[in-house]
């Protein structure tokens, strides 16, 4: 360990972090924009067309970063400007445009540096300039890239209307008089110069990972276009230093270990960030498989009593659904007061009516929409509605009812059960052993006269005991207090 802080501290790793850090943030926060462009390929052809340059600035200035710099520089621009023109004048697809045009420049770039080695009696390392060595990095490399990262930085942060408008509404910019194709340039021009930058760190062949990976992760985790770079940037820094870290400590090349780390870092947090990851939407997916099945067997016990074991394999089969499902599924249903398994069979609380009552409305308001609105006949619309029925929210379902022109009957004649003007959170909303306390407001008088009866005041503070087929048992004032069904869906809780 001694050892190894002794080499961090070491003149040249100072050199070397610093200008994988600046490398880092640069290319998180530019590739932000690149990824949102669908610019993959046009960065990619940029980090290889830039070898021509270093060629013919050697032979101008020998052995020189900033000649490196001016020169791999010029060939990116050159190269942008070849591949818009080919884009736009040569009957050639776009990627395709791309392709021929960074494969000829790269084919140049290293037959150039092939024949300086062997006519000239110079050595430039090829693997250096497409790998990377960041341990050979100069005080003068670190200024440029402290320069790069300061310009590319002002840049956005001055130009970030532009960039956000055409990036995401190129029609609209337009109209707003922002110039798409000066915005486009702007870019191409701020792309030209990570990628020069990251030249010695990790390599013309590897700064596109440096530029994609970080951006792709962190918009993983946000919709916000700034909290994207941010993050995105941050991951670019941290990808530079445990990726330099790790290289020292295993022998190993520096750029491509910092690759591996940033796509360690994608890698992770495709299964693990809290919206778009994996992980989340199986679980989603796991808890909207239980609510729909939660839901079929709610409804089909509001049409069907369960009153013998055989009854269990017939509603095994109408809802097509495995005994140890539906068993499983009870249970749940039990503890969140929707079935009382009292005598071991279930049957609906009144908080299980007042749900299957929901569905059936969805379902049925639906249906009718189908056939009303749609112009669908009986036969085409019980499928639908049965898919439906689980994701139309109840404000949906208040519309669909509105344009209906709240009607009571179904297409197939069966009664649409009304709306229930009920509080946003009743006290039929909560579970067993949940607490609450009595919201100030209520519906109306009424039902605070019917509370203040009870001993139940504004405040005052409750757990539910029971909940059960016409009443829900509640424990305050320390006693226990039976409410009726009616009373609950309409008392408002906090």
């Amino acid at each position: 360990m001694a050892s190894f802080l002794e080499i961090l501290t070491q003149p040249w790793a100072i050199r070397a972090i610093t200008a994988s850090v600046l490398v880092g943030l640069t290319c998180g926060v530019l590739g932000v924009f690149i990824v949102l462009r669908n610019m993959s390929l046009l960065g990619d052809a940029l980090s290889h067309s830039v070898l021509p340059g270093i060629v013919i600035s050697f032979m101008f200035f020998g052995y020189n970063p900033l000649g490196f710099f001016i020169g791999a520089l010029g060939a990116g621009l050159l190269s942008t400007s070849l591949i818009t023109w080919v884009q736009q004048n040569a009957k050639t697809r776009n990627d395709a445009a791309i392709g021929i045009v960074f494969t000829v420049m790269f084919s140049l770039g290293i037959i150039g540096i092939s024949w300086l080695n062997n006519t000239q009696n110079v050595h430039l390392d090829l693997k250096d300039f497409l790998f990377g060595n960041v341990l050979a990095v100069s005080p003068s490399d670190v200024n440029m890239s402290i320069v790069v990262c300061l310009y590319s930085i002002t840049m956005i942060i001055l130009f970030y209307r532009y960039l956000f408008a055409t990036t995401f509404q190129p029609v609209v910019a337009q109209v707003m008089g922002i110039s798409v194709k000066a915005t486009h340039y702007l870019l191409m021009f701020l792309l030209s110069f990570a990628v020069v930058s990251a030249m010695r760190t990790v390599g013309v062949i590897l700064v596109v990972a440096m530029l994609i990976t970080p951006a792709s992760t962190a918009l993983l985790y946000f919709h916000n276009l700034k909290k994207v770079i941010i993050l995105s940037g941050i991951l670019g820094i941290i990808s530079a230093i445990f990726g330099f870290i790790l290289a020292v400590l295993l022998d190993s090349n520096p750029g491509p270990m910092m690759v591996l780390v940033a796509g360690l870092l994608y890698t992770v947090s495709v299964f693990l960030a809290p919206e778009k990851g994996y992980i989340r939407k199986w679980w989603t997916r796991k808890l909207q498989n239980e609510k729909v099945i939660n839901e079929d067997i709610v409804k089909y016990l509001h049409k069907h009593d369960i009153q013998h074991e055989s009854d269990y394999k017939l509603m095994s089969e109408n809802l097509d659904l495995k005994m140890n499902i539906i068993l499983s599924r009870l249970k749940s249903l039990d503890r969140s007061g929707m079935v009382n398994m009292d005598g071991g069979f279930p049957h609906l609380t009144v908080k299980g009516v007042e749900t299957a009552d929901e569905i059936v409305r969805a379902h049925r308001l639906w249906e009718t929409f189908q056939v009303n609105k749609m112009g669908m006949n009986e036969e085409q619309i019980h499928q639908e509605a049965e898919r439906l029925e689980h994701k139309l929210t109840r404000d949906i379902v208040d519309e669909v009812d509105e344009k209906l022109g709240y009607p009571s009957l179904d297409p197939h004649g069966s009664p649409i059960p009304p709306k229930k003007f009920i509080p946003e959170k009743s006290l039929i909303s909560l579970n067993p052993k949940q607490k609450g306390k009595i919201a100030q407001h209520q519906l109306n008088h009424d039902i605070e006269g019917e509370l203040w009866e009870m001993g139940l005041m504004p405040e005052t503070s409750f757990s539910v005991y029971s909940i059960e087929k016409d009443q829900i048992v509640i424990e305050a004032l320390k006693k226990r207090i039976v409410i009726p069904a009616r009373l609950a869906t309409q008392i408002n809780v906090i």
